[in-house]
């Protein structure tokens, strides 16, 4: 941005000759390229309907699509618009010399009234095909037809209104439903309401147009030649009362609200504009002799509906003495005038005439121009001719008539779907607001086109409007797409840059306090802009330099915290001593990195604080990235200071179940430093298992040996298991200890004998105390008095063991009796044994011939066989098969091995030597015998019966049948 600042004076020369090499070359100010490929239509768009017609037309009316013409003298053409191809035609059956005056067409195309020269009127019905007479309107001449839009049917016309020649005004109501088989004119009545004058007296009425209004209103508009009036008023409720009499039953000294104009044609019309099918409208434009009354309909207002009136008068290229204009139709922002030959549409915005028509002479001369009132279309015809105009998109153009008024909110309403002509719209309102020093608005618009950036950018740096230039500056960040990086990199450093230009601007100045703490605000705020976050954070360095090149601290730690820089924060705070508001940062984003990174330096000033924000934070926080910061503060800090970080090192151990070695270590260094009384407690908390101690017992070990620490020395030898060193450490300080220590090894009774003789020595021997050693025996039940003789010296008398002695043979001479006892138990045990066997071995069974085989019923000394105390008897092969598949898988193959073994061997020989000296050279080898083999196998196989034992038991649960079996038993059964 700095070389479009130097470059300034260069780019204002040169400007208005680089505008004027744009234009010349055809590039246009804005960033929208012109692309259309062809010629555009324009908005009437005429077409010539193929129709000749048989006789000349005299008059033509069109509505809801339905067309009516009088052709000749005694033709109706009618046409449905929807189906072409289906004309018809009604003769009105007249032989006398009366022609077509006038036809009138109601909104729904079901009416039509033909007012005859002769001042006769005749009624055609769209489903009727014969015309009828209405004799009630005979011999007025009717210049006008007010139709009843809100009680119209399709037979029925409702109260409507009638104008005619003489400026009277009649109330009538036509219906096809009376005038059936025995009715004889369609007319329900004719009465007169109204007289219509001018100051030559009475008028013709021009036209009769009947509204409805807001709350019952009924509006009625009646124009002559010069004058056009309006009647307002309510319409009685009721079946019987439903007519206009009411509004036209004013007092005699009460004129109903007129416009009048001096000029006169000798007659007049009006047309009006429906923006929607079954709506009221809402403009009207009155053709009359000083040029045409435009206007829109307001229906809440409350005397006349007429309002924004304006006389547009008529193009200056026709004379009007010769030229008169003949009829008139509304479009929404057009009206066409009918010219005997063109037509001429004017703008209702400015006056201008946008599209001129000239038709040629072949045509004949133009007769008269209608509208469709639902469909839009406007009709023109002539003698011999129809045609027919489309309105295409008449508010393509109405956007520049209304920027060119400088009514740009409306301008950009009509444009808004052509985002090229919005531009240039943008772009005028900022020009106009620009040249009218509305800098901000002018801003505003700036930033929403598409004109060059430096130019714009430049213009208010030239007017010295910094605030219209921020402001343009951030309605254009707004409008960057996501991909333009570079563009919302520039922006956002550049409005950094002129924010804190103004905030050091204001600061100094208490006079505008509080349009420095508004633009803080409005700083802040595009700081945290979500869509100016990313960009803000890949930049964030270079913001920070900015910040700190204005020295504005305070918005530095504002920016460091949007974008959770929370370490540069913290560091702010602590440079400026300020350490309670960097712990409270840290315990608001609870950053485990940051606290390991700060602590150090914030528990050397607020080591309370900072253990209790350890505390709150809990498991969060490994307290072995903690020791550091305890280390450093504990060998610089007093016994208050350490009990800080004691406090946080029990919080861990007792509180988060800490496990790790370091935290242990760590804390039983500062117990045995500052407190003995805790570091025992400590160890007796561990308990005796070394395995679920979770500090290094060496360490500790060496810790209260250097400070002397006795008692936990000697408790740190019992977990060790070290109770040699635990007796001798605990007899330098209590004996009582020491027998505690010598009880541990429950198990090993040697060892403990060494550890009470260890006490007994020392007792005899250091305190030189008969008692106490007397004392020993009798807690210790492996020491005897013998062990301890030995510690006494020779002078000691035998009185101080007499009691000892005695009991200690005692206990020999109960032992002795003891073991005597024992003996001969164990005497008449084996005695009782040597029987048992003897009886078993005389112990046998009778089987008669005939015994069958349990399992096989087959004869049972047909082959060898098992015998049980049961009763139960099997052969030798089917108790093998039924004890077989319940065998545990060693057994089974233990049994398979015998097997083998047992085949190998062979039958013996029947000499009485040859078994002998196998059988020695088999257990001179090492293998067992053909009988230990047998007797192996019976183990195994006849351990029990099948029936009675334990298998029987165990084979609860199993099917009769076996699953795989169960398919082939179940189609044996079939």
């Amino acid at each position: 941005m700095a070389s479009i600042l130097d470059d300034y004076q260069d780019s204002i020369s040169n400007l208005a000759s680089s505008q004027q090499t744009r234009s010349g070359l055809g590039i246009p100010h804005t960033g929208y390229v012109n692309a259309r490929l062809e010629k555009e239509t324009h908005i009437f768009n005429k077409q010539r309907i193929d129709f000749t017609p048989p006789e000349k037309i005299n008059s033509l009316v069109v509505s809801s699509n339905q067309l009516c013409m009088s052709l000749g003298k005694d033709i109706i053409f009618r046409l449905d618009l929807a189906k072409a191809d289906e004309p018809n035609q009604v003769e009105l059956g007249r032989k006398d010399e009366a022609k077509v005056y006038k036809l009138f067409l109601d909104h729904t195309g079901s009416h039509l009234v033909i007012a005859l020269n002769t001042s006769e009127c005749l009624y055609l019905n769209r489903n009727a095909q014969k015309v009828r007479p209405l004799s009630r309107w005979k011999g007025h001449l009717v210049e006008s037809v007010g139709w009843n839009k809100l009680l119209g049917s399709e037979t029925n016309t409702g109260p409507i209104l009638v104008g005619t020649s003489q400026g009277h005004i009649y109330e009538a109501e036509i219906s096809i439903s009376e005038g059936g088989l025995f009715g004889t004119t369609p007319d329900q009545y004719f009465r007169f309401i109204y007289n219509l004058e001018e100051e030559a007296g009475p008028a013709p009425v021009c036209c009769l147009e009947v509204e409805r209004g807001v709350d019952g209103k009924c509006f009625i508009i009646a124009t002559t030649r010069k004058r056009l009036f309006q009647f307002v008023g309510k319409v009685p409720e009721g079946a019987d009362q439903q007519g206009f009499g009411a509004i036209f039953s004013m007092p005699l000294n009460h004129l109903p609200g007129f416009r009048e104009f001096p000029a006169s044609f000798g007659y007049s019309e009006i047309a009006f504009y429906t923006p929607k099918l079954r709506s009221s409208p809402n403009a009207f434009a009155w053709m009359m002799g000083n040029g045409v009354l435009y206007g829109s309909l307001d229906y809440g207002r409350p005397d006349s509906i007429l309002s924004d009136e304006q006389v547009w008068e008529y193009p200056s290229d026709v004379d009007i003495s010769i030229n008169k204009p003949i009829s008139i139709v509304l479009t929404q922002f057009h009206f066409l005038l009918l010219f005997p030959d063109q037509v001429k549409a004017v703008c209702t915005l400015n006056g201008q005439v946008v599209f001129q028509d000239v038709f040629l002479d072949k045509f004949g001369s133009l007769t008269r121009m209608i509208k469709d009132p639902s469909y839009g279309q406007i009709w023109i015809h002539t003698e011999k001719v129809v045609f027919r105009y489309n309105v295409q998109r008449e508010s393509r153009d109405v956007w520049k008539m209304y920027m060119n008024i400088n009514k740009f909110d409306l301008a950009k309403e009509y444009c808004k779907d052509r985002p090229e002509c919005l531009d240039i719209v943008l772009a005028k309102e900022a020009e106009h607001c620009f040249q009218n020093k509305r800098y901000l608005d002018s801003a505003k618009c700036y930033a929403l086109t598409q004109n060059y950036f430096e130019e714009i950018a430049l213009k208010f740096i030239e007017a010295k409007q910094e605030e219209a230039l921020m402001e343009f500056l951030l309605k254009k960040l707004a409008s960057l797409k996501p991909s333009e990086k570079t563009q919302t990199t520039l922006l956002t450093i550049w409005l950094t840059e002129l924010y804190l230009n103004r905030l050091g601007m204001l600061e100094g100045d208490p006079s505008k306090q509080s349009l420095y703490l508004k633009t803080r605000d409005n700083f802040r705020s595009f700081l945290g802009s979500p869509r100016n976050k990313d960009c803000l954070f890949n930049n964030r360095a270079t913001i920070h330099e900015l910040l700190a090149s204005h020295g504005d601290t305070e918005n530095m730690v504002h920016f460091a915290v949007l974008m959770h820089d929370y370490e540069r924060v913290i560091a702010h705070h602590c440079q400026h001593d300020n350490y309670s508001a960097a712990l409270k940062v840290l315990s608001k984003i609870k950053d485990e990195a940051l606290f390991y990174k700060f602590s150090p330096i914030l528990i050397q000033h607020i080591p309370k604080m900072v253990v209790d924000a350890w505390i709150e934070m809990g498991k969060q926080l490994d307290a072995r990235n903690l020791i550091p910061a305890l280390v450093n503060y504990s060998q610089c800090g007093s016994t208050v200071q350490i009990s800080e970080a004691i406090r946080y090192l029990e919080f861990c151990v007792y509180e988060l179940k800490e496990t790790h070695q370091a935290i242990h270590n760590y804390l039983l260094s500062l117990y045995a430093v500052c407190d003995p009384k805790s570091l025992l407690v400590y160890l007796e908390n561990a308990g005796s298992n070394s395995d679920k101690i979770h500090c290094d017992l060496k360490y500790a070990l060496r810790l209260c040996a250097e400070h002397g620490h006795h008692q936990a020395c000697v408790h740190v030898y019992k977990v060790m298991e070290m109770y040699e060193e635990a007796v001798d450490l605990a007899l330098q300080v209590d004996v009582d200890m020491a027998k505690s220590c010598a009880d541990l090894p429950e198990e090993d009774e040697e060892l403990r004998k060494k550890l009470w003789l260890k006490i007994a020595r020392h007792v005899v021997q250091e305190e030189k105390d008969v008692k106490k050693a007397m004392a020993c025996l009798s807690s210790c039940n492996l020491l005897k008095i013998e062990d301890v003789l030995p510690f006494f010296p020779d002078f000691v008398t035998i009185d101080h063991f007499k009691e000892a002695i005695c009991n200690s043979l005692e206990a020999y001479n109960k032992h002795i009796e003891e073991l005597k006892t024992e003996m001969e138990e164990a005497t008449q045990s084996a005695k009782r044994i040597r029987e048992d066997i003897q009886e078993m071995r005389n112990k046998y069974g009778s089987v008669e011939s005939q015994e069958k085989c349990a399992a096989c019923d087959f004869p049972l000394l047909n082959r060898p066989f098992y015998l049980f105390l049961c009763g139960h008897m099997f052969h030798y092969d089917c108790l093998l098969q039924e004890v077989y598949p319940n065998l545990p898988a060693y057994k089974q193959a233990k049994l398979e091995d015998l097997q083998k073994k047992l085949s190998a061997t062979g039958q013996p020989s029947k000499s009485h030597h040859r078994p002998k000296d196998t059988d020695m050279s088999g257990q001179g080898k090492g293998q067992p015998s053909r009988e230990q083999m047998k007797a192996d196998i019976d183990d195994i196989v006849a351990a029990e019966c099948v029936y009675c034992g334990e298998l029987m038991i165990r084979s609860i649960d199993k099917p009769f049948i076996d699953p795989q079996r169960y398919e082939s038993e179940m189609q044996s059964w079939l």
